[in-house]
């Protein structure tokens, strides 16, 4: 399992991702989730992944691939595509080929298998930010006014405080925060989940790649936020009323 949200605000967006994969206690590992490709000045493009692994992987190095110069590939690629549309349409189209063929001829269940949900955000010159959360059979929605931020993987624990602290006017700096919140709670409900965590701030048109950092385990701005965060909850429940068996 995985954990990865995506935030769109009035400043720009906002990433974040876990980076444990498992096959059991007793088989676990640590996997970049965050992937970034950039065109400085022209693009910048972040994609996060959750679903089994060897899709996923297979997903990105088939962008990569066709990322190199037109001479190299024989595809289409998302630093040329006109707009964030096309390249939510392109990275729809691989990963639905992926599935495809790695399941075969073995029909829905293989197809289950090898299954990957993906979150897309970034910008091209001539558009605004934009969001996409990108399913397996290769279509997406976008993040709008109504549905501000997507999560992909295990994102029930993590989804309370993200719809209840969430404004899309918060700096980077508070959005950092409600993430590791959101974060914290997922990683302490479940052990699918788990640090180091990847993030990236991308701020509207600078067509360039923001602030990346990897937050590991001994990271005091986090260990202090979850910490303090338990002992808030702690003291804001003794606070309320207890309720009456009157």
């Amino acid at each position: 399992m995985t954990y990865c949200v995506g935030l769109r605000l009035n400043r720009g967006l906002v990433f974040m991702s876990d980076t444990r994969t498992n096959a059991g206690v007793d088989n676990i590992s640590v996997f970049k989730k965050m992937f970034q490709w950039e065109s400085e000045g022209e693009r910048s493009i972040t994609l996060m992944t959750a679903g089994n692994l060897a899709t996923t992987q297979a997903v990105v190095s088939l962008l990569n691939e066709r990322a190199k110069p037109a001479e190299e590939r024989g595809a289409p690629s998302i630093l040329e595509a006109p707009s964030m549309f096309q390249v939510a349409r392109l990275v729809g189209e691989t990963l639905r080929e992926v599935i495809a063929s790695q399941a075969g001829d073995s029909g829905p269940d293989a197809e289950g298998a090898f299954s990957a949900s993906l979150i897309l955000g970034g910008q091209v010159r001539g558009g605004d930010p934009r969001l996409f959360m990108i399913y397996p059979e290769g279509n997406f929605v976008e993040a709008s006014d109504d549905t501000p931020f997507f999560q992909i993987g295990e994102t029930k624990y993590g989804k309370p405080i993200l719809v209840r602290a969430y404004d899309p006017e918060m700096s980077f700096e508070d959005a950092v925060k409600l993430l590791m919140l959101s974060f914290d709670s997922t990683i302490k409900a479940n052990l699918s989940v788990g640090l180091p965590l990847d993030m990236h701030l991308y701020e509207t048109d600078t067509f360039r790649h923001g602030l990346r950092r990897r937050i590991e385990q001994d990271h005091a701005y986090y260990q202090m936020i979850s910490s303090s965060w338990g002992e808030a909850l702690k003291e804001a429940f003794q606070t309320l009323p207890s309720y009456s068996l009157d």
